[in-house]
């Protein structure tokens, strides 16, 4: 039996004490492990009891929730996890001193990348379900994820503490769901840190430690960077085999530069300084690289002059939802797009393309993972540099396919206005995804009803919870379109299932379908920030819907505006906002009718003229008001 020892039961660390032999540590006492679950199971509280419990960080610093790795504002104010952090911890266990490399990942489904390429750095995960909801979409994809690296994983029960929680029943469904031993799984309480050592001790025994020798030619995986306006890009490094230290001169396989290693350091959870990384070690790296694009994640880098095979690195994340971002005062967007480049060193899977429009000026069309992951860039650009933006209404990739090429379009404004067999443009194909909900029994018709109202195939559903007393649980899967999921989805899932119901996706290539574009006209003049792509079952009801909310925004001039949605060539709907109308008859007294008529005539005559050449302006808080939400 082994006999493990945290920090906390060895006396207090002094929160100074942070100087690290890193020789102590070879490749056999080195684990790498990181934690995957559900959003809200309980991951960045579980992070906090082992950096406490292991003594690296004080206990009476922080309080019992303080969620330590979640060190963005965008986190601690919505809770939730949205950028991997790495934390070294010291652990004492079978009178041996244990290095843990622990990784805390997001749960929702917009950040499934940054799992990925977390995981990447790991030999184990620790498979985290909340022992009073069972398992969720969530949890199912990030096993996958896991099981296809070839990762060991623990299986822990969380909040066993809760008066609602039923560990027997979760239990089971992860030993039928996934065929996981039922004397493997782990029952803890991340809050009040019941069960935590036993997590601990469990990393050390089963998961394996990373290979490589010091022998070897350096060799280290580049897998996560940020920025710093005095040192430059700091980069996440995992010691593959070699050694690293302070003025070694590197190389990267991707681009080819050279740089002067200027500090190393581990995350302690703070950055540390050490003399060097070894094998199977994970740590950072500054070496005077300016450049945000120069960290490449998935880069291979090697020692100069000692040239290695580069690693496989990770798979380019695929945007599933574009948007574009306009600074309100058209003269910030050089800032606006030095501040989009910064911020995209931290986050790799935004793809970034430049655009123009003549309503809004010159902004970026971004590309994200989805629209919580739009939400949250928008709010860190807004919080950590100070932006004011527009952002316009969210849309996916279409493939366009015609006689000679076929062509991905991603903004409205570049859709074809027709297309069929007599013009040029054969065929639109649209993005389709495979949906998973988890829901209770009682509201599968409620979903399946929201299912089939936003264009579902192949719809499927099975139990999860067969043979149990308690009320079952459905695992709903169909086919989507993600056209049909980057609006208002997740908040009508959530509202019919009365926040029972948990969504997860994956792509599923493109299908053919019946698109339209829809244009906006004001006084005959198309409007290109508020182009949309619909299906042609809907250009009725949307158009409506925009027309009327148009009406309500866009300011009286001084001469009718008619406002027109327009598919191809016809009007599917319109509103007249009446003119600005000055009394010009409250002068004369008296006389004949027709001096009255006179000047009422005159009056039309020139707001005629006027509505010929008048231009009318979509004013800034116009568009904010109507691109904060699609309309439905």
């Amino acid at each position: 039996m082994f006999r493990c020892l945290s920090a906390s039961t060895r006396g207090p660390t002094s929160a100074t004490d942070k100087s690290i032999d890193m020789t102590e540590f070879p490749c056999e006492v080195i684990r790498n492990f990181s934690i995957v679950a559900h959003i809200d199971h309980g991951k960045s509280t579980l992070a906090d009891r082992s950096v406490q419990l292991t003594g690296t960080i004080p206990r009476k610093v922080f309080g019992a929730n303080q969620q330590v790795l979640d060190k963005l504002k965008v986190e601690r104010e919505r809770g939730i996890t949205v950028k991997a952090q790495t934390a070294s911890m010291i652990y004492h266990c079978n009178r041996k001193k244990y290095l843990l490399n622990l990784i805390d990942t997001p749960g929702h489904v917009d950040f499934s990348w940054e799992v990925s390429r977390s995981l990447a750095a790991c030999q184990g995960a620790l498979l985290l379900v909340d022992a009073t909801q069972g398992v969720q979409a969530q949890s199912i994809s990030v096993f996958h994820i896991a099981k296809e690296r070839g990762l060991k994983i623990i299986p822990v029960l969380n909040k066993i503490d809760m008066p609602v929680a039923d560990p027997s029943r979760i239990t089971a469904q992860l030993q039928s769901m996934f065929g996981i031993d039922p004397a493997e799984v782990l029952q803890i309480s991340a809050k009040t840190g019941r069960g935590v050592e036993a997590v601990l001790q469990a990393v050390v025994e089963r998961i394996p430690p990373p290979s490589g020798s010091v022998h070897e030619p350096l060799k280290a995986l580049l897998f996560d960077s940020q920025y710093d306006r005095y040192r430059g890009v700091i980069s996440l490094v995992n010691i593959r085999g070699g050694v690293m230290r302070k003025g070694d001169r590197i190389v990267s396989c991707h681009t080819g530069k050279k740089y002067e290693v200027t500090e190393v350091g581990v995350m302690y959870p703070e950055e540390t300084p050490v003399t060097h990384l070894q094998p199977g070690q994970v740590g950072y790296i500054a070496c005077n690289m300016k450049e945000s694009t120069e960290a490449h994640v998935g880069d291979t880098l090697h020692q100069v002059n000692a040239r290695v095979d580069p690693m496989p690195g990770f798979q380019p994340a695929r945007a599933m939802v574009y948007a574009g971002v306009f600074p309100v005062d058209t003269s910030d967007f050089v800032k606006l797009e030095e501040s989009i480049r910064r911020l995209t060193l931290t986050d790799r899977s935004v793809t970034i393309q430049r655009e123009s429009s003549t309503a809004l000026g010159q902004g970026c069309r971004l590309g994200f993972l989805g629209t919580l992951h739009m939400d949250v860039f928008r709010q860190r650009l807004e919080d950590e540099y100070d932006a004011n933006i527009i952002v316009t209404a969210p849309t996916v990739p279409y493939k366009v396919i015609a006689r000679d090429q076929t062509v991905i379009v991603s903004n409205p404004t570049d859709f074809p206005d027709e297309w069929g067999p007599a013009s040029r443009v054969r065929e639109v194909q649209e993005p389709m995804v495979k949906a998973s909900i988890i829901v209770p029994e009682e509201y599968l018709g409620d979903m399946m009803d929201l299912c089939f109202s936003r264009r579902a195939d192949d719809l499927d559903h099975r139990y999860l919870d067969s043979g149990t007393s308690t009320s079952a649980r459905v695992m709903l899967t169909c086919t989507l379109p993600l056209s049909e999921i980057v609006t208002d989805f997740f908040d009508q899932l959530k509202s019919r299932s009365s926040g029972y119901a948990s969504f997860d996706y994956e792509d599923a290539g493109y299908k053919a379908s019946d698109l339209v574009k829809m244009t906006f006209l004001l006084n005959g003049k198309p409007v290109d920030a508020l182009a949309l792509v619909i299906h042609r079952s809907v250009e009725q009801k949307i158009g409506r819907t925009w027309v009327k909310k148009l009406h309500k925004v866009i300011p009286r001039q001084l001469f009718e505006v008619p406002i027109q949605a327009a598919v191809g060539k016809r009007i599917v709907a319109r509103a007249t906002l009446p003119a600005m109308r000055a009394d010009v008859t409250a002068g004369l007294y008296g006389g004949h009718y027709e001096r009255k008529l006179k000047h009422l005539e005159n009056q039309k005559e020139s707001k005629r003229r006027m509505k010929k050449i008048g231009n009318v302006d979509l004013p800034q808080d116009a568009f904010f008001d109507i691109l904060s939400t699609r309309a439905k």
